[in-house]
């Protein structure tokens, strides 16, 4: 069986099992991108479905029942071909214009003069939109002062901002980067 039609009636078939009493359409939906991994199709579970299910609820929860009740198999596996199709699509935009913006602020950061340490605090954020200054400093091997005048450089130049308020255990976000996960 391929992937895509194995990965569209294990959720169906798990759904109709309910097995849990909260979090079945959570763990349903992360079972799609798992066989999907698990057959080589993706490498990571990233394709999300729940914004086309829940776009299209009715519909998800009427083919569920016509399934159930009259075995129309075929027009949910065009629903679930749809919503695969559509949401890996959207992926691909969001994954493009991720790019575009880092591309973007790469130019900002070089107009502004900066350190290269600010490139890598920036691409550190890249992967963690959102983060604190001893993370980075762990991670990337750099020294305090130089995370923090990095953060305080791209800051200045308006590609993050500190999202606590706080003197202390200050976060940072890359805002554009979250905002363009968040849509939908």
């Amino acid at each position: 069986m391929d992937p895509l039609t194995k990965a569209a009636l294990a959720h169906l078939q798990f759904e109709t099992l309910h097995p849990f009493l909260d979090g079945n359409g959570r763990v349903g939906r992360l079972l799609v991108s798992l066989i999907l991994c698990q057959e080589g199709v993706l490498r990571e579970p990233m394709l999300y479905l729940s914004l086309f299910l829940k776009s299209h609820r009715t519909r998800y929860y009427a083919l569920l029942q016509e399934v159930r009740e009259d075995g129309d198999w075929e027009a949910w596996l065009d629903f679930m071909f749809q919503g695969m199709a559509e949401t890996a699509q959207g992926a691909v935009t969001v994954a493009k214009r991720l790019l575009d913006l880092f591309e973007k602020d790469i130019r900002t950061i070089q107009s502004k003069g900066m350190a290269a340490s600010a490139f890598q605090v920036h691409r550190y954020l890249q992967e963690h939109p959102i983060a604190s200054s001893p993370t980075i400093c762990r991670e990337e091997n750099l020294a305090p002062s130089t995370v923090n005048n990095a953060l305080a450089n791209l800051e200045r130049a308006g590609l993050i901002r500190e999202i606590t308020g706080s003197a202390r255990n200050r976060l940072y976000a890359y805002s554009e980067v979250l905002d363009l996960l968040n849509e939908g």
